[in-house]
């Protein structure tokens, strides 16, 4: 589990991690270098899941091995699903990342959302949704191993 007591913005007692493909640990479906070694890493303190559309349908392959549970939506209202996936995990013990449109709802639920504007972009619904913001995902993922990080950018 992760934890981080962060002064004005509370404390977090994490369990599961919620991250977007497309847009946030890939870029054109293809898994953005580094963030293998960085999911392995984080499944050791939260379960790591991979939720998403596949634009690309690279998903399953990328992530082939990792300590991930993937889960592929079925079309429909994505950000709805999402939403309804951070719920039933607890959202007080979740964290989400993402960059689109339909990870707004995840990201505002959950009790950390963090944001990525990497090559594709973000939606400024989600930015908006978010409690921080990054252009990297890979600096995202660093927080949960370098808490303070947190603590500087959410303190009030």
């Amino acid at each position: 589990m992760f934890t981080a007591s962060i002064p004005g913005f509370g404390t977090l007692s994490l369990a599961h991690l919620v991250l977007d493909y497309n847009g946030t640990l890939a870029g054109d479906g293809a898994l953005v270098p580094g963030v293998a070694e960085r999911l392995s890493a984080l499944a050791g303190i939260m379960t790591v899941h991979v939720v998403t559309a596949d634009t690309f349908g690279t998903v399953a392959g990328a992530l082939s091995g990792l300590p991930a549970s993937v889960t592929v939506l079925s079309p429909g209202p994505e950000d709805a699903a999402k939403l309804a996936f951070v719920r039933s995990l607890g959202a007080a013990a979740t964290a989400c990342v993402g960059n689109g449109k339909n990870d707004r709802l995840m990201l505002r639920e959950a009790a950390l959302g963090l944001a990525v504007i990497g090559a594709e972009g973000a939606c400024l619904d989600a930015v908006l949704a978010a409690d921080a913001v990054f252009i990297d995902i890979r600096d995202a993922l660093d927080v949960f191993s370098k808490p303070g990080r947190l603590v500087a950018t959410l303190r009030t």
